[in-house]
């Protein structure tokens, strides 16, 4: 995407419903933090392969909060394998992947790390560096481009 001059940059807010649509997911809720460099997403099983003489990654994401019945199963090529500070101070080594975001009418190419996020508000992180030069964020509101309607499955009530 080429660089964009701030009037151009579409308006986001602090929270967000966005699509990865390059690793199948259609809509996941994440939290833009500015204060966080690389994008996180909640993974989990994720395991490591060569296809092709390529490094791979194999992994499942539960896309919603809460919500452990639907299940995305995802294939993207490892980019890369860093050392990422959580907010509560630990270091461990991440999976980083090269994906394409869908936000706002734009598309572009964003690295994700992945890691577990079950005790997270936001099944995904939306980090500074994938957001600089692209959006303007506006910490006062949120879901600014809509809610999106995800096809959710549906609990069953239970009986008395």
């Amino acid at each position: 995407m080429a660089e964009s001059t701030p009037e151009d940059r579409p308006i986001i807010g602090w929270r967000e419903w966005l699509a990865l649509p390059g690793i199948g997911i259609d809509g996941v809720k994440a939290k833009v933090d500015t204060g966080a460099r690389s994008s996180a997403l909640h993974a989990f099983d994720v395991e490591e392969f060569v296809s092709d003489g390529k490094q791979m990654v194999r992994f499942k994401v539960h896309p919603f909060q809460r919500d452990t019945l639907t299940t995305i199963e995802a294939v993207a090529e490892l980019a890369d394998r860093r050392q990422v500070r959580s907010s509560q101070g630990h270091l461990s080594l991440r999976p980083v992947i090269v994906t394409e975001l869908d936000l706002a009418g734009r598309r572009c190419e964003i690295e994700v790390t992945l890691v577990r996020r079950d005790a997270m508000g936001f099944r995904m992180l939306l980090g500074r560096e994938a957001v600089r030069r692209r959006f303007v964020v506006d910490p006062g509101r949120s879901y600014v481009t809509g809610r999106r309607k995800t096809r959710r499955r549906k609990k069953k009530k239970r009986k008395p």
